[in-house]
C-alpha cells in the first residue's frame, strides 16, 4: 500500500500517458541514467538558464502522479503561478501511480526528464545517487527556497548524502485506524496512543471474542509497522548503505504476530493476504473483516468514503516517538534543467503561497508550512480529514527524529517483507526461517 495513493486511480485516457514496462526494462532504464544524465547536463549547459522574468518566457515541464482530483488541484495551483508570473507556463503531465516510476525512469534515461517532478521515498535516494536531482541546499541557504516554517524532521527527510534532494509536498505519518462504531456497539474500549504492542494484541483478542470480528489486521507484512517497531527497539530500517536490523530482530517481529494469530486476535491467513494486497478502499477495517487497519493518517478520508461506520485513528502501538514527520511525497528538480531557478521558485510557491496552499489543501498530506497548515486546518470541512489533521497535529508533539531516506532497493525490500511474512502466516516457514529468507533477499536487493 503506497502512502501517496490517495487518490491515484481513475485517471482518464488522454490526460496522461502510460508506458507499461517490465521490471527488466525498468532496471535497464535506471541503469542508463548514469550515461544519460551527463549528456543531458552537458546539453543543458549550452542554453540560457532561466530565461524567464526579465529574460523572456519559460515553459516548465512538470510530472506527477495522482487521480483526477489531484490533477485538478495541481493544475489550478500552477495556473495561479502563471497568473502571478505571466512569463512562465507549464507543460503538465500526470498519470495514476501505477507505472509512474517506470515512465520517470524512461524519461530520465532518455535524457528528457521533466524540469520538476514528484517523487517519493522509495526512489529519492536512488535518483539522488545518480545525480539526477538538483541539490536544493544553496537555494535554502539563500532564502530563495523558504523552508523556515517546515518541521525540522520533515525537511531532513529530504536530505540524501548531505544534499537536499527533495522538498516535502506534504507531511504524513503512520496511523492505526479502528472501527469506532463496532467497539461502541459492543461496549469495548477504544485503542489509545501509547499502548504497548502486547497490550494492543490483548485488546484485539478481547475484541475478537466479543464481536466475532478479528481485532486487528496482522501487520507483519507491513514495512511501516516493522519500521516503527524497529525504531522503538533502538534499531532502524537502514543504517547508512546497510540494513539497520538483523534476522534475529525480524524473527521477534514475526513471532509477535504468530502469537497474535494463535490467539485469534487477527484474521486467518487468506484474509490477512487480502488486506496485504488490497488498495486503501478495500482495507479490512472498511470491509468488516478486521476492527483495525494499519495505514497512513492522510488516508482516513478515503477509508471513510467506503464505510458507513465511524472510524477513529491513533498512533501505532509502542512509544509514539518511533514515528516521525514523514514526507508523503516530494518535489524534486532535474539537475540538468535549463530552468532550475524557476523550478525551485515553483516549489517555493506551492509550499509557501497562501492561495496555492489553500488550493492544494491536504491532498498530498498536511501542508509542510506549519503556519499555513493551521489555516488549512481551520477551513477543512471533511470530518475524516479534520480528524486526521488533529491526530497528526497531536502526534507532532511526540515525533522522534527523522530516519535517513530509504536507500536503493527499498521497494524490493518492501515486497520481500510481504513474501516472507506470508510464508510465516501460512505456516510455510517458521518465523526464524522466514526472517532469514527476508534478510538474505534484502541484502541482495540493496547490493
Amino acid at each position: 500500500m503506497h502512502p501517496a495513493t490517495s487518490p491515484t486511480a481513475g485517471a482518464p485516457a488522454g490526460r496522461h500517458h502510460r508506458t507499461p514496462l517490465t521490471r527488466r526494462r525498468l532496471v535497464r532504464g535506471l541503469a542508463a541514467v548514469a550515461l544519460a544524465v551527463p549528456l543531458a547536463l552537458g546539453a543543458a549547459g549550452c542554453g540560457d538558464d532561466d530565461a524567464g522574468g526579465d529574460g523572456g518566457p519559460v515553459k516548465l515541464s512538470v510530472f506527477w502522479w495522482g487521480g483526477e482530483a489531484r490533477a485538478k488541484l495541481t493544475e489550478d495551483a500552477l495556473a495561479l503561478y502563471t497568473k502571478k508570473h505571466p512569463d512562465v507556463t507549464f507543460e503538465k503531465t500526470w498519470q495514476a501511480n501505477q507505472g509512474y516510476f517506470d515512465k520517470l525512469a524512461t524519461l530520465t534515461a532518455g535524457g528528457n526528464p521533466p524540469d520538476l517532478f514528484q517523487i517519493d521515498d522509495n526512489y529519492l535516494a536512488e535518483y539522488a545517487g545518480r545525480s539526477t536531482t538538483l541539490d536544493l541546499g544553496s537555494y535554502q541557504d539563500s532564502g530563495k527556497l523558504d523552508v523556515s516554517k517546515f518541521p525540522k524532521s520533515l525537511l531532513e527527510y529530504g536530505v540524501v548524502d548531505g544534499k537536499l534532494a527533495g522538498v516535502a509536498a506534504g507531511e504524513n505519518t503512520q496511523g492505526l485506524v479502528y472501527n469506532k462504531t463496532l467497539l461502541q456497539k459492543n461496549g469495548l474500549p477504544e485503542p489509545t496512543t501509547g499502548m504497548s504492542w502486547e497490550e494492543h494484541i490483548a485488546w484485539a483478542e478481547q475484541v475478537a471474542k466479543k464481536t466475532k470480528v478479528p481485532g486487528t489486521q496482522d501487520p507483519s507484512a507491513d514495512y511501516k509497522a516493522l519500521w516503527v517497531w524497529l525504531r522503538q527497539q533502538g534499531k532502524d530500517l537502514y543504517n547508512g548503505k546497510e540494513l539497520g536490523f538483523t534476522a534475529e530482530d525480524v524473527t521477534k517481529w514475526f513471532e509477535l504476530w504468530k502469537g497474535a494469530r494463535d490467539r485469534g486476535a487477527t484474521p486467518k491467513p487468506d484474509v490477512i493476504h487480502e488486506g496485504n494486497s488490497s488498495d486503501i478502499t478495500k482495507q479490512l477495517v472498511v470491509t468488516g473483516k478486521s476492527a483495525t487497519s494499519w495505514v497512513w493518517v492522510n488516508q482516513m478520508p478515503d477509508l471513510k468514503k467506503n464505510t458507513k461506520d465511524e472510524l477513529g485513528v491513533v498512533a501505532y502501538p509502542g512509544d509514539p516517538s518511533g514515528q516521525w514527520a514523514r514526507a508523503s511525497m516530494y518535489w524534486s528538480v532535474f539537475k540538468g534543467s535549463k530552468h532550475k531557478d524557476v523550478a525551485v521558485d515553483v516549489i517555493n510557491f506551492l509550499n509557501n503561497d497562501p492561495e496555492a496552499v489553500a488550493l492544494l489543501g491536504t491532498d498530498r498530506g498536511l501542508p509542510s508550512n506549519v503556519d499555513l497548515r493551521a489555516k488549512v486546518s481551520e477551513t477543512a470541512t471533511d470530518p475524516a480529514m479534520k480528524q486526521s489533521i488533529q491526530v497528526e497535529s497531536d502526534l507532532a508533539q511526540k515525533f522522534g527524529a527523522s530516519p535517513q531516506v530509504p536507500i536503493k532497493g527499498h521497494s524490493k525490500v518492501k515486497s520481500e517483507l510481504v513474501k516472507a511474512a506470508e510464508n510465516a502466516q501460512y505456516g510455510r516457514a517458521t518465523p526464524a526461517q522466514a526472517a532469514e529468507q527476508f534478510v538474505t533477499a534484502c541484502k541482495s536487493a540493496i547490493a
